[in-house]
């Protein structure tokens, strides 16, 4: 066009895709604010300022998730002003030492114009789900003639089969933003509360509304780290009591793990989410700007209505019997403790 090139959104998408991938460095997480507050006395810790600061930090956070309600730190149990100054708060991964960056040039995009359809012969998306459900489809976990196949969220955005990975479009796709394939990206919509419990620490509540079943709650952020590293530092979280390591193994990967993720030093309000032996939450693979299928994000959802003001929870040793409790019982280390989520099925451990 007189000598101008012509700039389409294929064209751009693939030149973007030559760029190097951004991602963020765990050895790059900054730590000031949290190394002067704990150089603080304890009576200020204690106080309303460090709430207000806490959340502060939370909002200061948000910005990758723009719209979503405020996060509130409530305490009517002890006088800590907030949660241990321990991490830091985001939303995002942060990679470890012998992490590879995020496989963005082997990433499947759609070139949809407007609202990716579900049925769409074209839509690399749907095709790329679509391959990945038929295992599903086959067995009948999902039923043939369902007609969202092969989106796992319905027109409003609920999930409507856990245990199985979300592809949603991503960044080099041309569908909208309202595109119905993209919910984690969009953000948290409902309001959680921070609050101290008076037997498991710190947990996650449900603000002012009813949040429906399939509904998205959060990521579960923090570092990528390779399983040797998450190994290392395992064994020293068993032994003084608390850990924040998930290994990422999902059955379709054949349950071994190539890589963990911890929210111990970096991580959001997820990392506040207690067990439960009959959890209201569960923690679903999701890739968007990812080809390498090792590393999902690990998104949670509601698996059914959570009340106002109800604790959210998922089972942190995911299908468990009385043989597990049983033996977990045994085992000295710190970290397996009575659990004591209240459920009426509840089996007594927190850890297997």
């Amino acid at each position: 066009m007189d000598g101008y090139p012509v700039v389409t959104w294929n064209s751009y998408s693939q030149a973007q895709r030559l760029l190097p991938p951004k991602y963020r460095l765990a050895k790059d997480l900054p730590h000031e604010l949290q190394d002067r507050v704990n150089a603080l006395p304890q009576s200020y810790r204690h106080s309303h300022q460090a709430t207000v600061l806490f959340e502060a930090m939370i909002d200061e956070a948000m910005d990758d998730e723009l719209g979503a309600p405020p996060i509130s730190i409530i305490n009517e149990v002890t006088d800590e002003g907030a949660p241990p100054w321990e991490f830091v708060y985001t939303n995002q991964m942060w990679y470890g030492e012998g992490v590879p960056a995020p496989d963005i040039k082997n990433l499947k995009s759609c070139g949809c114009v407007g609202r990716c359809d579900p049925k769409s012969k074209t839509c690399g998306c749907a095709k790329r789900q679509r391959q990945h459900l038929k295992r599903y489809i086959a067995n009948g976990t999902i039923p043939s003639t369902w007609n969202g196949v092969p989106f796992l969220y319905d027109n409003k955005g609920s999930l409507q089969f856990f245990e199985m990975p979300i592809f949603e479009c991503n960044d080099f796709c041309g569908c909208d933003e309202d595109c119905p394939n993209r919910v984690v990206q969009r953000g948290r919509r409902y309001a959680i509360n921070i609050k101290r419990t008076e037997f498991k620490g710190w947990g996650v509540f449900n603000g002012p509304k009813k949040i429906p079943g399939g509904s998205f709650v959060g990521i579960y952020a923090g570092e990528l780290l390779t399983v040797e590293e998450s190994d290392r530092r395992g064994a020293l979280y068993n032994k003084f009591g608390r850990t924040y390591l998930f290994d990422i193994d999902f059955h379709y990967m054949g349950a071994v793990a190539t890589y963990s993720v911890d929210a111990y030093h970096a991580g959001n309000f997820t990392r506040f989410l207690n067990h439960s032996c009959d959890p209201n939450c569960e923690i679903v693979p999701c890739y968007i700007n990812e080809a390498n299928m090792e590393k999902p994000l690990l998104t949670i959802f509601t698996k059914r209505d959570v009340d106002p003001s109800e604790e959210l929870s998922f089972s942190y040793i995911g299908s468990i019997d009385k043989d597990t409790a049983k033996n977990a019982k045994k085992n000295k280390d710190a970290v397996y403790a009575e659990c004591h989520c209240g459920s009426a099925n509840c089996l007594g451990v927190l850890f297997s």
